[in-house]
């Protein structure tokens, strides 16, 4: 069942999606080659204890991290190691905090220091690869709108992903979010128009298109908890929790 929050718990999980979105800054910031994704991790630890908050990913289905940090042909769920960036790596940030009761959850994806050009296989301009998803996020937000469906938003994602060449992810999808990290209604990034669950106001959903140069098809990463593109090509993800509102789409993350 989908859970409407009131104008009051939308206020409450703006001000957690405002720390979440300054966390993430942070953390983007620092990024540089030479460093390694356990730095972040300790960096997005530290920051969840300055701002009050507490992290959702951390032992969420036993997840054992506070940061997902998603390297190249890593799609999302990576977990921090002592894997050093370098020089072109493509970086997934994906985050969630708890706020007075209330999840947000968003993701970026960053270059780490120079780019580089020499990609996996379909691999493309980096750059552009990005810049791709995260037009495809504002696209699909610019749907949430009261008396849209959740196949208005996926099927928006999927024109704009594939008319420039990309593939978008199948088998992860974004989410209802609220006092629980995962609510109903699934949140694809791919569909037809008009199909699916009807927006109304006081739904707040996660809205994540996960884009790659190749094949959609995944499989898991050998941590046990991520997944990687199956042809080894690159992945970038963006996200942002979004509360559909009569004004129209309010962006909670941004």
């Amino acid at each position: 069942m989908i859970k409407i929050k009131t104008p009051q718990e939308i206020q409450i999980m703006y001000e957690g999606g405002k720390i979440l979105a300054e966390i993430l800054r942070k953390l983007s910031e620092t990024v540089r080659p030479g460093i390694t994704t356990n730095d972040l991790e300790e960096l997005a630890r530290e920051l969840v204890l300055s701002y009050g908050v507490k992290p959702s990913f951390l032992g969420y289905d036993g997840f054992p991290a506070a940061l997902c940090t998603s390297v190249n042909d890593e799609i999302v769920h990576g977990v921090p190691s002592d894997r050093i960036l370098k020089d072109g790596d493509l970086l997934k940030l994906d985050m969630g905090v708890l706020h007075e009761g209330f999840h947000t959850d968003s993701a970026i994806t960053v270059i780490v220091g120079k780019v580089i050009y020499t990609t996996p296989p379909g691999g493309v301009c980096p750059q552009k690869l990005i810049s791709v998803t995260k037009e495809a996020l504002r696209i699909g937000i610019s749907k949430t709108k009261v008396g849209n469906t959740l196949g208005d938003i996926g099927s928006a994602i999927q024109e704009y992903v594939e008319g420039n060449g990309f593939s978008v992810v199948r088998d992860l999808v974004g989410h209802g979010i609220g006092r629980e990290l995962h609510e109903p209604p699934q949140v694809m990034n791919y569909g037809k128009a008009g199909e699916g669950e009807e927006l109304k106001s006081g739904m707040v959903i996660a809205i994540e298109p996960m884009v790659v140069t190749g094949s959609w098809k995944i499989k898991n990463s050998k941590d046990g908890f991520g997944f990687v593109t199956k042809d080894g090509s690159m992945a970038a993800h963006f996200e942002h929790t979004v509360a559909i509102t009569e004004k129209g789409p309010f962006v909670i993350t941004g």
